[in-house]
């Protein structure tokens, strides 16, 4: 079925109510301001630390490994060119796959996970969605009028709206960001554009690793399989490492065109000829096909089961609950050892939140620096 992609151009950029900001700031004609919102992003203090923060496999096992930035700078590649094709805001497209993992905190996910137990202790929870608003809309201070970098609202609704929804009767502190509205396609991709390449990146890393097998994954993952035969086919007598790198990129390939397929397809099928159609739409109307669907899903499977939850990593993981639960219960009973920048927003924030966004902050580095520091003191 051929799709007309002209037919789903529904900009982001069109509603003007995207371009609003909290504070004024001046114009500047020669950028827009989704290019404005990017740059002020990518010169953000928590961007740069996310170069020192795990994706899968810390930084210390080898410089190859991709960090939580060079992994965003790959979503930001395959939502641009997604964007470029559908028709959309591409500058809304890619500042939103930059900023989409700023609020992590460091050793990945299972820094997230021992961060959110240690929360839920004091009745709180960690979502790194809301921590990265927090982040853009309080921490970061670059400017002397205002806290914050003061985006766009079409920038901060995708912050927190690119990869869930959230219940208005939940979270009434997020009323401005349209709750019971769809987000834009250009944030409704950022999701699916990280699946592909962590699918694709998680793969590269984890033969690279050694963890993982180019003939195992060829058995067991279809999509992979299915590229690593047409690229054989194309290169015969080529080296097994060269053939899996072609096959991951198309695997990437087929999976990014697949998403553009599928949202111009549901785009055109529901007579979407603006924002305001989508937003009004039940469901998201970015997706894969369901034969591309079941194949992410089996490979998601497969990661977990032979890579994420494997023996050397699972070590890493108990280490990073270890660490992050070491120093949060350390700041809790002594919340005075906190910086005094922190110290001075337990009356407003509650001492539990100050602390998990200190550690939320951190690089895997130096919250290591700081977990070896307590255990000093400890011994002495």
């Amino acid at each position: 079925m051929a799709i007309d992609l002209h037919r789903c151009a529904v900009a982001g950029a069109a509603d003007d109510l995207l371009l609003n900001r909290v504070h004024p700031a001046p114009s500047r004609p020669a950028r827009t301001a989704f290019q404005r919102d990017r740059e002020r992003i990518v010169q953000a203090r928590a961007f740069r630390r996310l170069a020192g923060k795990t994706q899968v496999f810390t930084s210390r096992a080898s410089d190859h490994f991709r960090s939580r930035l060079t992994h965003t700078i790959e979503v930001a590649q395959i939502a641009r060119a997604a964007a470029s094709t559908l028709g959309l805001n591409e500058d809304l497209a890619e500042t939103l796959a930059l900023v989409h993992d700023i609020g992590h905190p460091p050793f990945g996910h299972a820094g997230e996970r021992a961060l959110d137990r240690c929360l839920t202790r004091h009745g709180r929870r960690f979502d790194h969605n809301l921590h990265a608003l927090r982040i853009v809309e309080h921490f970061e201070q670059r400017y002397a009028a205002h806290r914050g970098l003061n985006l766009t609202l079409g920038v901060r609704e995708g912050i927190i709206k690119h990869s869930r929804d959230y219940n208005i009767e939940q979270h009434p502190e997020l009323a401005e960001y349209l709750l019971d509205q769809r987000p834009p396609l250009e944030a409704q991709l950022i999701d699916l554009a990280d699946e592909i390449a962590y699918l694709t990146a998680d793969l590269d890393d984890g033969v690279e690793s050694g963890l993982l097998e180019i003939g195992h994954i060829r058995d067991n993952v279809d999509i992979l399989g299915r590229c690593y035969r047409m690229v054989e086919r194309e290169h015969a007598g080529v080296d097994e490492k060269f053939l899996f790198n072609e096959a991951l990129q198309l695997m990437q390939n087929v999976l990014t065109d697949d998403l553009i397929e599928t949202t111009a397809r549901n785009t055109v099928a529901i007579g979407a000829e603006g924002l305001a159609d989508v937003r009004r739409h039940p469901t998201r109307l970015a997706l894969f096909s369901p034969q591309a669907e079941a194949e992410r899903l089996q490979e998601k499977r497969y990661l977990y089961d032979t890579l994420y939850t494997c023996g050397p990593l699972e070590i890493e993981h108990d280490k990073a609950e270890e660490v992050v639960t070491a120093l949060f219960d350390h700041w809790i009973n002594d919340p005075e050892e906190l910086p005094v920048g922190h110290f001075e927003e337990v009356e407003n924030e509650g001492l539990a939140r100050v602390v998990a966004d200190y550690i939320a902050g951190m690089t895997d580095s130096f919250i290591l620096l700081q977990y070896a520091q307590i255990k000093r003191a400890v011994r002495r």
